[in-house]
């Protein structure tokens, strides 16, 4: 059964790339020193015998051309001779030129070539130029030796370098890839060491932070779990009994123990209806009816029946704003992000039960502002107070009102209007949450 090259593993893929690429350039260099070195030779003198004429045509009326000739064919094997047949008389400042040969061709292998110029009286004189060529096929068996011996040992040297790199990029990654492993079975503790080239130490680092974020967001589900199951709790077991004791005891049934179950009843639906609401908001299921509405008097009324609903209890809740502003926005979403921020405020105020609520003009936009007067919240749990159910510190309670769900709905519905939010706080000091759309 044949191993398909994806299937390999990366030190070998290495070892087989660096070996073709060891390959592919033996190849070049025999094309290169033995099957086109006669071409390649015979194109450079072609080159340099073309850069002699033009030389030689700049320079005719120099006085110091034979000295110019000499250095052509002592530097460059070029010999230039008058043209067979042609036999001007001696000039001043022309050099007497004899002919290689009288008869037939020169006497020896060249690249030829004959070219008149233009003397300074209106004369010509016609020249050859002969561009010598020494035997290649000596060359080429000398470099065919030599090129025996180089690749032996370039051969012997990529295969010893292949295997070198190949280990060396790839053992950090395959021990990346161990770790990995335990990191996708849940744990969440293990730590990766990633060292020797800079992207695999970024690699390791990116790994440990998303491990250690995983541990975050798995604490927080366990959490999740925990909350809910207490908030669920509670209630069922509110109804179930003062249900047993309307069975047991049907002619000592009062309205309270009736309100009871009704309230609880009332919390688990709003409970459910939030899970449901946030599902809808995460899978972009809800959409905005964008209108204009009076902002101010929406927050008002809210605060008002807030109010009404927890006179008993001596909660007191402010709304400071200047102006009436109307904005343009889903108004019934507004309305239920504000309240959750202000039934959050209510759950977790200080002993004075004193809420503010502030509205403030942010050049175009609008900032609605609620603080209460608690705890306050550490700098390390800030950034994620926003998720479901999320609870600073490890002791859960049952709120007062609403379900725990309030500030991810909030977080959903502002984004969905492009708005922001954000949250400013201090252990001892209280918190202020806030909006701006």
């Amino acid at each position: 059964m044949k191993l398909s090259m994806d299937k390999l593993k990366l030190k070998w893929k290495i070892f087989a790339l660096m070996l073709g690429f060891c390959a592919l350039l033996l190849i070049i260099l025999w094309l290169s020193q033995t099957v086109f070195l006669n071409d390649m030779y015979k194109y450079i003198r072609g080159r340099e015998l073309a850069d002699a004429i033009a030389m030689v045509e700049e320079e005719i009326g120099n006085p110091e051309l034979p000295e110019i000739l000499f250095y052509l064919q002592a530097e460059n094997d070029i010999i230039i001779a008058p043209a067979r047949d042609f036999a001007p008389p001696p000039r001043p400042g022309i050099p007497r030129m004899e002919r290689p040969g009288r008869w037939g061709d020169p006497p020896f292998e060249s690249i030829t070539e004959t070219h008149e110029f233009t003397l300074g009286d209106g004369q010509t004189i016609s020249l050859t130029f002969y561009a010598l060529l020494t035997p290649v096929n000596a060359t080429v068996s000398t470099l065919r030796i030599q090129l025996y011996w180089i690749t032996g040992v370039m051969v012997v040297l990529s295969v010893l370098l292949a295997i070198v790199i190949a280990k060396r990029v790839s053992k950090p990654i395959e021990e990346i890839s161990g770790t990995a492993s335990h990191l996708a079975k849940g744990n969440y503790n293990i730590r990766f060491a990633g060292k020797g080239f800079y992207e695999i130490v970024a690699l390791s680092d990116t790994l440990n932070t998303a491990a250690a974020e995983l541990g975050k967001v798995e604490g927080l589900r366990r959490e999740l779990l925990a909350n809910v199951s207490h908030d669920l709790r509670t209630p069922l077991s509110l109804i179930y009994s003062y249900a047993e004791m309307m069975h047991d005891f049907p002619d000592e049934i009062t309205p309270e123990q009736s309100q009871v179950i009704m309230d609880e009843t009332q919390r688990l639906s709003a409970l459910v209806n939030d899970v449901l609401d946030i599902s809808k908001l995460e899978n972009n299921m809800e959409q905005l009816n964008i209108s204009d509405f009076n902002l101010t008097q929406n927050i008002l009324d809210c605060v008002q029946r807030m109010n009404e609903l927890l006179c008993n209890k001596n909660y007191k809740i402010t709304f400071l704003y200047d102006n009436e502003i109307y904005i343009s926005a889903d108004g019934p979403k507004i309305g239920r992000a504000f309240y959750n921020l202000l039934i959050n405020a209510v759950n977790y105020c200080g002993d004075d039960k004193a809420v503010s609520v502030s509205q403030a003009i942010e050049g175009n936009s609008v900032r609605i502002s609620v603080t209460d007067s608690g705890d306050g919240i550490a700098q390390a749990d800030l950034p994620y107070v926003w998720d479901r159910y999320y609870k600073s510190g490890t002791k859960h309670r049952r709120a007062i009102t609403g379900t725990g769900l309030g500030l991810s709905i909030v977080k959903k519905i502002i984004e969905l209007h492009d708005g922001s939010y954000g949250v400013i706080s201090e252990i001892g000091k209280g918190s202020t949450f806030w909006f701006e759309i």
